[in-house]
C-alpha cells in the first residue's frame, strides 16, 4: 500500500549549515515512489509513522548524484540566451524548452563562459532532521494521477 506522507524537515550540509527548512512555512506532503522527493529520503521514510521525529542521512548518489565533470562546459557569451551582464554564481535554463537544464555561471574569462549543469547539490552528502506529521493511505485518484492531493487527499488536479 503507498502512502501519503506528510512532514515538516531541515536540511543540512555535511558541516552542519542549513540548506533548507520548512519551518515557519507549511510541511511537504507526497505521495511515496512518485518522484516528488529525492529518492534517498523517500525510502528511508517509507515504514515511519505520525509522529516520529528522526535523523536521515542521504549520501550524494540517492540525492541529486554525483558530480559529473561532462556538464561543465566553457561556451561563448554569444550563445547564451541571457540579455545583459552575466555574473559568476548566477543561474538560468539554458534553452528556451522548459526541460532545459538549469546552469550555473563558475566562471567568465573574455568571451567565454563557463557554465555548470550539474545540480548545485549534486556531490553533496545530506542531512535531513524531519518530523512527520500525517501519514494515510493513498487514494485511488493520487495513484492514478501519481501525485498527493494534499494532507487530506480533497485536493484536485487542474
Amino acid at each position: 500500500m503507498r502512502r501519503v506522507v506528510t512532514f515538516h524537515y531541515t536540511l543540512r550540509d555535511p558541516s552542519g549549515r542549513v540548506l533548507d527548512t520548512s519551518a515557519g512555512g507549511g510541511p511537504i506532503t507526497y505521495l511515496e515512489g512518485a518522484g516528488q522527493i529525492i529518492d534517498g529520503l523517500d525510502t528511508r521514510l517509507r515504514t515511519t509513522a505520525a509522529g516520529a521525529k528522526l535523523h536521515v542521512a542521504v549520501p550524494a548518489v540517492e540525492a541529486y548524484g554525483e558530480r559529473d565533470p561532462a556538464q561543465v562546459q566553457k561556451v561563448k557569451r554569444a550563445v547564451l540566451p541571457v540579455d545583459g551582464e552575466l555574473r559568476v554564481g548566477e543561474q538560468f535554463q539554458a534553452g528556451e524548452d522548459r526541460f532545459a537544464p538549469v546552469v550555473t555561471v563558475v566562471a567568465i574569462e573574455g568571451d567565454d563562459v563557463t557554465l555548470d549543469a550539474n545540480h548545485p547539490l549534486a556531490g553533496v552528502d545530506l542531512a535531513f532532521e524531519v518530523e512527520i506529521t500525517a501519514v494515510r493511505p493513498a487514494t485511488p485518484e493520487e495513484l492514478a494521477h501519481g501525485h498527493a492531493h494534499g494532507a487530506d487527499g480533497a485536493g484536485h488536479c487542474q
